[in-house]
């Protein structure tokens, strides 16, 4: 473990192959799995790394030296620090384990790096628990570890802050909450606009996670919300973040999946059908969706799930700073291609069949790769994200029919 010494040591033990730690430093997918919100690298000597988490800090820096799974070094460069230092990672089989030691040097001394120093030590410590446990498990500690505040969201932006009454443009739009959780109990619904959690400012999904950092199921936080133009602040207690059994095999998870959409759509399909066209076209509001609308997002988030699966699957995913909402021509332009309710239920149907066979065919070296398959699972193994918008449709019919006379 850490040694007294200029350069900060770590030695390791971890029960996966070789490969699989050096994936761990030289893959975006995978770097960000463990040890950072945001990752692009170019693993060659020479090549860059960039790093950013949701705190605001980054660090950057270059591969000098690469043997496939055996060393990995670059440089590292991290915001607001005197100088760059350089980190070594070193690989060797051991017993069908992979022993890892990484030493990160190149440190300097005096007052300007005594608390740099410190922030190593932390970050490495915690860094490297979570390398083992993604690595050995699946399990990103900083996600399982992290409270829940029992909340589903959706779009806010200006129109809609105009639509609401709201008196600010920035923050988390609630789209519901979860039954039983923090959120509920404090008193939370749908279309309030979160802008401060524990005296820090929410107006984005990052500003949200760093909201928590730090915190754990059971603590008590002050949550402060605009439902309409009033401001409201609460007291909210973090619930735990239960965690679904997850599958052992490829087969078992499709099986699992194609359980829950079956059930889902089913639901959907009920409900489809007990509509007119007119009564899918209408729109509540300015900034709501209709019926057909809907379904179209629901149509694009399999799409959406396919390519994302496909990507970590692949180990090159695609990342943002953050979401930039629901394009509502997006939309519009599927309804001009399926028109009718019929048209769009065949295309939404077969866009759930896709997704259910893409699980079935993933690969099975998937399974080993840990930190990946937790994470699709995980997600499918969720609510189905086809019943949150179910309530939202069946609103809007009701909306239609009572401003229609009697």
């Amino acid at each position: 473990m850490l040694t007294d010494s200029p350069v900060l040591r770590y030695e390791l033990k971890i029960q996966v192959p070789a490969r699989q730690v050096y994936q761990a430093f030289t893959n975006s997918t995978w770097l960000r799995e463990w040890f950072c919100e945001i990752a692009t690298v170019n693993p060659k000597p020479g090549g860059h790394l960039f790093m950013a988490w949701n705190n605001g800090f980054f660090a950057a820096g270059s591969y000098t030296e690469l043997v496939r799974d055996q060393l990995v070094a670059f440089t590292w460069q991290g915001r607001g620090e005197p100088a760059p230092t350089w980190i070594k990672v070193a690989i060797s089989p051991q017993n069908g384990a992979s022993r890892v030691i990484i030493e990160h040097g190149g440190i300097g001394s005096g007052e300007a790096w005594t608390d740099i120093v410190e922030e190593f030590r932390k970050g490495w410590d915690s860094s490297l628990e979570n390398l083992v446990s993604v690595l050995e498990t699946g399990k990103d500690l900083r996600f399982v570890r992290r409270p829940m505040l029992g909340i589903s969201l959706t779009d806010f932006n200006e129109e809609i802050a105009r639509h609401l009454n709201v008196p600010v443009s920035k923050g988390i739009r609630l789209d519901s909450v979860v039954k039983g959780m923090g959120a509920e109990a404090a008193g939370l619904q749908g279309d309030d606009v979160v802008v401060r959690i524990d005296g820090k400012d929410v107006v984005d999904w990052g500003t949200l996670l760093e909201s928590l950092s730090g915190q754990h199921a059971g603590n008590v936080v002050e949550v402060s919300f605009y439902r309409g133009p009033k401001l409201h602040t609460v007291q909210m207690k973090l619930s735990g973040r239960p965690l679904p059994e997850i599958p052992g095999s490829i087969v078992e998870l499709a099986a699992v999946i194609r359980s829950r959409y079956e059930k889902s759509l089913a639901e959907i399909h009920t409900f489809i059908t007990s509509i007119t066209e007119e009564e899918a076209r209408f729109k509540p509001e300015p900034g709501e969706w209709s019926v057909k609308q809907t379904l179209a997002h629901l149509i694009h988030s399999e799409r959406s799930y396919q390519n994302w699966v496909a990507e970590v699957t692949t180990g090159f995913e695609s990342f943002a700073d953050d979401w930039g909402g629901n394009l509502e021509a997006r939309l519009d332009a599927l309804i001009a291609v399926y028109p009718t309710l019929t048209e769009q239920w065949q295309a939404f149907e077969r866009a759930a069949a896709e997704t259910i066979e893409l699980l079935a065919r993933l690969p099975e070296e998937l399974v080993t790769h840990k930190g990946s398959f937790f994470r699709i699972a995980y997600n499918f193994m969720e609510d189905p994200h086809h019943l949150a918008h179910l309530d939202q449709m069946v609103a809007a019919v009701e909306a239609y029919r009572q401003q229609i006379p009697a």
